[in-house]
């Protein structure tokens, strides 16, 4: 088993590494195409964005220039606020920029005797002299000085363009940073936002809970490197006896190898730029995609029996290609809807309709696998082929543990996700997708280490031979001995016999030898 003492302990090395590289962290860019206004409540609200952010200390005797590694800050580019002709002959109210910690929400907004919470100032608060009516409601924080932020521009008589002035906000406190672009003014409603903002942290673009992955996406292509090296190694000493599951296996290793690269050049690319490669996440996504179906696909052919105790799959193989493809369909859409173009923080609920479908086939599989498994367990216990039989139980008790860990991960990711609203655990919010990943590699690393490559690799593949003379022995040690017949007498019914003597019972009892 030195083959599988080198897997764990390449694992381990991996999961170590991990652990010290979660220090990284940065932000990106967001631009908006005439984004319309929305109706919260009495106010019109556009999301600006929402990202985790680091602290960066501001040495205000460097030059002004805050584009240099270092500086935390987010800046506000080019903002236009464009409102249709019709309404160009009447001044209206100001439309605001407001920017704030999630820690400081609720400095914006406020109720009248402990009514219902407005962001606009109400007449009834207006008359508490707490705010000016028809004004965006705001308090200083008390844990935050200077914050939170809130400035704007308003229209002029047969003006069609309001441009926000260029602005550059410095982050000073590490948390979760949101911007809202607001207005009051019915008259308003059918104004558009272009222009962009830029987040930024001190070492790149990356927005604060994908910073980490760039790192954990590096070390696990290290992890496949490492497995690739053994694997091809193993593959390339015993080649004559390579055996078509073996080949498989090294398929999802390839494209493992594939999909871990292209995220760190995905993550890479974004950190550098701030704005997100969509030709390299639609090639991440995809070869992730086929990975994971492919490797679903061998788990339950193998539970099956396929190329152990059976040569095909027989009618079965069009229902197995059938889930299979669903299933590449089913979350493809899902990691490209979440991963495309992302650049914020905010996860958005839509992403719930994409979960339900994947979270069913995957529940169909686990089904499919065991009841398989079963049979084909029992199958080989009562043809006694041995050696296939303890690779099975292994193999069935690596799924087993793999399922019971993602049940009980699925269980905290729906903790985490419930009892945290407003993202403000967004530091640790990498662990959800980093999980799976891991649990996925070290289930692979099973898989090769009792199925790698070796020179007794044929002993664990279908043979005709073999099977059939394991199905000979097997029913004649199961079949029971015929019952005596009339025919045949016994010892003590032949002595008791007249006129018989000592010749006559040994032929007696050597004819029934003989039959």
């Amino acid at each position: 088993m030195s083959s599988f003492n080198f897997i764990v302990a390449s694992a381990v090395v991996v999961l170590l590494c991990l652990l010290c590289s979660l220090h990284f962290s940065n932000a990106s860019v967001h631009d908006y195409s005439a984004e319309k206004f929305a109706s919260k409540g009495n106010v019109f609200v556009v999301h600006g964005g929402s990202e985790g952010i680091y602290s960066s200390a501001l040495n205000l005797n460097e030059s002004s220039s805050l584009s240099s590694n270092g500086h935390s800050f987010i800046r506000f580019k080019k903002i236009i606020f464009r409102r249709p002709e019709e309404f160009s002959n009447i001044s209206s109210g100001s439309i605001h920029a407001v920017v704030f910690e999630v820690d400081d929400r609720d400095t914006i907004g406020g109720s009248a005797y402990g009514g219902q919470r407005a962001v606009c100032c109400t007449a009834d608060l207006a008359k508490l002299g707490v705010c000016k009516q028809g004004e965006i409601i705001h308090r200083p924080s008390s844990n935050n000085p200077g914050w939170p932020k809130v400035f704007g521009v308003s229209f002029g008589i047969d003006e069609l363009e309001a441009k926000l002035q260029p602005r550059t906000i410095h982050v000073t406190k590490t948390g979760m940073y949101n911007v809202y672009f607001m207005h009051c003014d019915p008259n308003l409603k059918e104004v558009v936002v272009e222009g962009k903002t830029v987040w930024k942290n001190p070492t790149g673009y990356l927005p604060g809970r994908m910073a980490p992955l760039m790192n954990f996406y590096g070390y696990m292509s290290l992890a496949f490197a490492l497995l690739g090296i053994f694997w091809f190694s193993q593959y390339a000493r015993f080649w004559r006896e390579v055996i078509a599951l073996q080949n498989c296996i090294t398929l999802v290793i390839t494209l493992g190898m594939f999909e871990m690269a292209l995220w760190y050049f995905d993550y890479a690319e974004f950190n550098e730029t701030g704005v997100r490669p969509t030709g390299i996440t639609i090639w991440a996504v995809t070869f992730g995609t086929v990975k994971r179906t492919v490797s679903r696909l061998i788990i339950l052919i193998v539970s099956m029996g396929y190329g152990v105790v059976r040569p095909t799959l027989g009618g079965l193989t069009s229902k197995v290609l059938l889930l299979g493809g669903t299933f590449f369909v089913a979350s493809q859409v899902l990691e490209l809807v979440e991963n495309v173009g992302t650049v914020s923080d905010f996860s958005g609920k839509a992403r719930l309709f994409f979960v339900l479908p994947v979270a069913i086939l995957d529940a169909f599989f686990i089904l499919w696998i065991f009841t398989s498994l079963s049979a084909t367990l029992n199958k080989l216990q009562a043809r006694r082929l041995l050696a296939k039989l303890d690779i099975y139980r292994r193999f069935t008790n690596s799924l087993a543990v793999a399922v019971i860990v993602s049940v009980g991960w699925v269980c905290y990711e729906l903790y985490f996700k419930s009892t945290d609203v407003y993202n403000e655990r967004w530091q640790n919010a990498w662990i959800i997708p980093a999980f799976w990943q891991v649990l996925s590699f070290s289930l692979l690393c099973i898989i090769c280490a009792l199925w790698a490559p070796s020179q007794n690799s044929m002993r664990y593949a279908y043979s005709d031979d073999s099977e059939e003379f394991d199905k000979d022995v097997t029913l004649t040690l199961i079949k029971p001995s015929p019952l005596p017949t009339k025919d045949i007498r016994s010892p003590s019914e032949v002595r008791l016999m007249p006129g018989g003597d000592g010749a006559s019972n040994g032929g007696d009892v050597e004819e029934d030898k003989t039959e």
